[in-house]
């Protein structure tokens, strides 16, 4: 479906048969992780929506739009293989019509982490999922826990606003050597595909690191950057959270989150890795 009269019509009967609803929103190049949300929603639900919309209000002015990659034929066979029961992929200028002008944010979190270094970037993403969410109407919506900062967001947005739709995270789906699948793991060369699970890597030696009865924060994220030294991947950031507010954590005791993102060559990844609680 191209139109939001389309969707609607799709929605409407759905409801109408009492089917509940699962949705995955995508910016398109699907891979297994993807897959797996499909997967997921399908076990959980009568009916599976996935949208596939490259949206530009989360690219920064450098970042990568226009070269951002783009499938839509071998996206749908995937999706369709994994359960899913229709795609929404709208034009830009049906999801933003001249004179749009309304956009969404949380503050105070947006620009931690991965927003301090996109500015708007989260501002962009919350506008064009709370769009999704009004148009498709889900009773569940599934995202990847490798955008850890996403979900935690767009989950602190749906409680704030009412929004009625539950929020899932799913485990992330890694390749064999530990690197979390991406849609830009695509821009990776060889040489640096060969690198990119320093990553995990330097996350594993952080949680090494937390486990030191004398390890605080800035030890931990101190040890994710020696990890990295001497290799061909640019820290860019290494936090320790508070997974019940996502804020800086000042110790370590209860649930807490490593978060980091790295620059190869001209590709950003990110990753993240939960620590064991500590009391």
């Amino acid at each position: 479906m191209r139109t939001k009269a389309a969707l609607a019509c799709l929605i409407a009967s759905w409801k109408a048969q009492g089917r509940s609803i699962g949705f995955v929103a995508t910016m398109g190049a699907l891979h297994r992780g993807h897959a797996e949300l499909v997967r997921r929603a399908a076990a959980d639900n009568d009916r599976v929506l996935v949208s596939i919309f490259v949206n530009p209000l989360q690219f920064g002015p450098k970042e990568d739009y226009a070269r951002y990659p783009r499938a839509l034929p071998a996206d749908r066979k995937l999706v369709a293989a994994a359960g899913a029961d229709a795609v929404y992929a709208p034009a830009m200028r049906r999801m933003y019509p001249e004179g749009f002008k309304t956009h969404v944010e949380v503050e105070g979190l947006s620009d931690l982490y991965c927003g301090r270094h996109r500015p708007g970037h989260f501002r962009g993403v919350a506008t064009v999922v709370l769009k999704l969410f009004n148009q498709v109407r889900p009773d569940r919506a599934y995202f990847g826990e490798k955008d850890f900062q996403q979900f935690f967001l767009l989950k602190k947005m749906t409680r704030d606003l009412d929004v009625p739709v539950r929020l899932i995270a799913v485990p992330t789906v890694r390749e064999k050597d530990g690197l979390a699948l991406s849609s830009r793991n695509a821009y990776l060369s060889p040489a640096q595909r060969a690198a990119a699970p320093t990553l995990r890597a330097a996350l594993k030696a952080g949680r090494t690191q937390a486990r030191r009865r004398d390890a605080t924060p800035r030890s931990v994220e101190a040890a994710i950057r020696r990890a990295l030294r001497g290799t061909p991947l640019r820290l860019q950031y290494a936090a320790v959270t508070d997974e019940e507010t996502l804020l800086p954590s000042k110790d370590l005791r209860g649930r807490r989150r490593l978060l980091a993102a790295v620059f190869l060559g001209r590709t950003r990844l990110i990753d993240n890795l939960p620590l064991e609680k500590r009391r």
